[in-house]
């Protein structure tokens, strides 16, 4: 049995300093961006209108991130998303198992700058789509709080959609155990 058809693309992000005014009009009618999501999720992965939607995406909510404007980033979140921390974070007894809704996610993203600071930056470098689930490779640039020493992890998630959008977000450290986790090899 051959497993899921994955496509592969190449990601950048620039500073992306502001919000593009079809974005804001999203934020403001968030109905037309459910509908949105809805039309692009429906299409197959193979598409080149859903994959040029899915980088764009994942580029302006990476730079939202990246500028603290989480209004953007939860836009793509279904209302009752589970965002799930990598498991090291949750053994390390530092976050919670998983966080609910838009307001769990703020909260996990609160928690998370006590101990990396606001320094943190979220660079994804491949975006590969397999229909109804989403891997993101990426590295997070930052600083630790306490010491103010620098570090880089790697980071992923696999994001799980419904009706286009996140329905769950489960946070890797190690690339290859996202993609291990969705049946992909390196």
């Amino acid at each position: 049995m051959s497993g899921p058809q994955a496509v592969r693309n190449t990601l950048r992000v620039g500073r992306g300093t502001s919000r593009p005014l079809d974005l804001r009009l999203l934020l403001r009618f968030p109905r037309l961006a459910a509908a949105s999501y809805r039309q692009v999720g429906k299409l197959p992965p193979t598409s080149r209108l859903r994959q040029a939607a899915l980088v764009r995406g994942v580029r302006v909510a990476a730079e939202a991130y990246n500028r603290g404007d989480l209004d953007l980033v939860v836009l793509a979140f279904e209302p009752d998303i589970e965002y799930r921390p990598s498991r090291n974070l949750v053994e390390a007894g530092l976050t919670e198992d998983s966080y609910r809704g838009h307001a769990g996610y703020r909260a996990y993203v609160a928690e998370a700058a006590e101990v990396w600071g606001t320094e943190t930056r979220f660079e994804p470098t491949e975006i590969i789509d397999l229909g109804d689930q989403v891997v993101v490779l990426a590295r997070a640039p930052m600083r630790a709080q306490a010491s103010g020493v620098p570090v880089t992890l790697e980071f992923a998630y696999v994001a799980t959609l419904r009706n286009g959008r996140v329905a769950c977000q489960q946070e890797y450290h190690d690339h290859a155990e996202a993609l291990a986790a969705v049946g992909l090899e390196r």
